[in-house]
């Protein structure tokens, strides 16, 4: 079966070779839509509230009736024993798909979001949650799941599409690179031990003091993280592993160093 290609050829007869090289493959003032998807930086045109993203308790048994049938993590392949052991999580974060194009939609159309099978999976608190592993509010180009990874960015363009959210350069980027190695977008079930309650997750460190004042100081977005971009504005970058800040970054080498 021949693999996913990239758009990028297709883009590439109308960007001049000379951009087009320069680029590394994308420019964001000649390439203005990327797999009929409007490219553009994230915008927050409205305060972002969570309570606008809520979703009905019984989703998570929506969530496993359309999937598998099973408690699955398709993040990381486990299966578990209880849905105790899992969070819900949105492939398209709540808050990525605000800053993308719903901080203008009506409230209806954030409700349908926050409860479309197509953008919602099963996690594990450690891969959901902001942390060493976590995905946190993270798109394509800074968090990718072990597992299904082919699976997850075809969703990510899927639900992009449906509405109508904008991508990042750097987004659209890791997504085609990710596709060049896919030979379908099928989700992967993987058969294997069932992950017994007894280790359903490890108990939560209480809040510190110091937590709450570096979400309060540097998280400008209210999103639970805390950007490069952020760090950089409050003049605090590079941010080492002992930084209050540290806990709410995503290092990608995992040097314990970010924004180095």
């Amino acid at each position: 079966m021949p693999r996913i290609r990239s758009n990028f050829a297709i883009l590439a007869l109308v960007v001049p070779i000379g951009t087009w090289m320069a680029a590394g493959g994308l420019c964001p003032a000649a390439a203005e839509e990327w797999r009929n998807i409007r490219v553009a930086n994230e915008h927050r045109c409205s305060p972002y509230d969570r309570n606008d993203y809520r979703y009905p308790p019984n989703i998570e048994l929506q969530i496993i009736a359309s999937q598998t049938g099973r408690v699955y993590g398709p993040y990381t392949g486990r299966t578990f024993a209880s849905r105790r052991q899992t969070d819900i999580e949105h492939i398209v974060a709540a808050s990525e798909a605000h800053d993308s194009g719903l901080c203008a939609a009506s409230p209806q159309v954030r409700q349908q979001f926050a409860t479309d099978l197509l953008n919602l999976t099963l996690a594990t608190p450690e891969i959901n949650r902001c942390g060493r592993e976590g995905k946190c509010a993270y798109d394509a180009a800074e968090w990718l799941p072990p597992l299904n990874r082919c699976w997850f960015v075809g969703r990510i363009i899927r639900v992009r599409q449906k509405y109508d959210l904008s991508i990042d350069v750097r987004e659209a980027r890791a997504i085609d690179a990710v596709l060049e190695d896919c030979d379908n977008l099928g989700l992967v079930v993987l058969e294997g031990e069932v992950v017994a309650e007894a280790a359903q997750r490890p108990a939560k460190r209480s809040p510190q003091s110091g937590d709450v004042d570096a979400l309060a100081r540097w998280d400008d977005n209210g999103n639970w993280r805390i950007t490069c971009k952020e760090a950089r504005g409050h003049g605090i970058a590079p941010v080492p592993r002992d930084h209050p800040a540290y806990p709410f970054m995503h290092d990608a080498d995992g040097d314990g160093v970010v924004c180095e």
